[in-house]
C-alpha cells in the first residue's frame, strides 16, 4: 500500500490568488517559515473529486555559490530551482528572471491542458522535460490513469524535491507508476529510454536557444518509433526564440503543429490579461501566452 492521498485540510490557511499567472491549478499555501528556503504547497486539481497534490517547493529568491556551481558541472540553467513563480508570487516574493517580469507562465497551463485531455494519457508511457518541481507531470500520474510517468529535469538538486513530492503523493497515483529521472538533454547515452515514451510534455522549455539543439535531439531520442507518439509542449512565442527551437525539431525529421487557441477557459485569461485585468500587470503576448506545440514523427 503506498501513502495516503494528501490531505490539506489540518492548515488554517486560506487559497490566494497568485499575483501573476492563469491561476488554473488551486493553491494553498500550507507552511512557509519565512527564514527557510522550502514551502509546502496544497494543489487541487480541477477534476472530478479534486484530488489534491501536496509539493515541497524552494521559494527563496536567491542562487548561492552551490546553485552555480551545479549549474556550470551540469551545463544546466537553474531557474527550476529557484525561480518557479507561482510560489514565489503566491508568497510574494519580488524576484527576477530572464522572462517578463519574471514570470513562467506555462507550468500551470500545461497541467490544465493535460486534465483536460486525460484520454490522451490513459496506459501511456509519459516523460516530463525540465519538469522543476514536477506540478504537470505528478497530475498527470494523479488523474490519467497513466501506465507510466517519468518525472525529469537535468538538475540533481530538483530532482531530490521531484523524488520527494513523488513519495509525499505516493497514495494519489493508484496503479501508475511514477517516478524522477535526473536527465540532460545532452546525454549521448540513453539507450534504456530510446523509442520508449508514447507521451513527452515539456512547459518553458524553449527560452534558452543554447539549449535547443539537445532539447530537439532528446526529444526525437524519446518518441517510440513504433505507432503513435507526440511530444506535448506549451511555451510563449519570445522573439524568436520559439521560431529558433521548431527549426532544430524540423533538422531532427520531425513535424510540428501550432495552436494558438486550445482552450477556451486559458483564451479567455489571456484576453482578459490583454485587456488590462490589474491581475497581471505588464503581460505581454509574445512573452506570456503560452502556444501549444505538438511534435509527431
Amino acid at each position: 500500500m503506498g501513502n495516503p492521498s494528501p490531505s490539506c485540510s489540518s492548515s488554517g490557511q486560506k487559497y490566494r490568488k497568485a499575483a501573476k499567472g492563469f491561476n488554473l491549478i488551486p493553491c494553498q499555501l500550507l507552511h512557509h517559515d519565512h527564514d527557510a528556503r522550502d514551502a509546502r504547497l496544497c494543489y487541487t486539481l480541477p477534476v472530478q473529486g479534486s484530488p489534491k497534490l501536496v509539493l515541497t517547493q524552494r521559494v527563496d529568491d536567491t542562487a548561492d555559490l552551490s546553485d552555480f556551481e551545479m549549474c556550470n558541472r551540469y551545463n544546466i540553467d537553474n531557474t527550476g530551482l529557484v525561480l518557479l513563480m507561482q510560489v514565489m508570487m503566491l508568497c510574494h516574493i519580488e524576484v527576477q528572471c530572464p522572462a517578463a517580469d519574471g514570470q513562467w507562465p506555462s507550468e500551470d497551463v500545461l497541467a490544465y491542458f493535460c486534465l483536460s485531455h486525460a484520454y490522451m494519457f490513459r496506459s501511456k508511457r509519459v516523460i516530463e522535460l525540465g519538469s522543476g518541481y514536477g506540478l504537470a507531470g505528478l497530475a498527470i500520474a494523479a488523474a490519467t490513469e497513466a501506465l507510466e510517468v517519468v518525472i525529469s529535469d537535468g538538475n540533481p538538486q530538483v530532482v531530490d524535491y521531484i523524488q520527494h513530492n513523488i513519495n509525499m503523493n505516493s497514495g494519489a497515483f493508484g496503479d501508475t507508476r511514477v517516478k524522477s529521472m535526473n536527465l540532460h538533454w545532452h546525454q549521448k547515452e540513453i539507450s534504456n529510454l530510446s523509442h520508449t515514451f508514447d507521451v513527452i510534455v515539456a512547459s518553458d522549455c524553449t527560452f534558452f536557444k543554447e539549449f535547443h539543439k539537445d532539447l530537439a535531439r532528446i526529444t526525437q531520442l524519446l518518441l517510440k518509433n513504433v505507432g503513435p507518439s507526440e511530444a506535448i509542449f506549451v511555451s510563449p512565442k519570445r522573439g524568436n526564440s520559439l521560431d529558433k527551437f521548431l527549426g532544430e525539431i524540423q533538422d531532427n525529421g520531425l513535424l510540428f503543429s501550432i495552436t494558438e487557441s486550445y482552450d477556451t477557459e486559458i483564451l479567455r485569461r489571456h484576453q482578459c490579461f490583454m485587456n488590462g485585468d490589474d491581475s497581471w500587470p505588464g503581460y505581454e503576448k509574445d512573452h506570456c501566452y503560452p502556444l501549444l506545440i505538438r511534435i509527431t514523427r
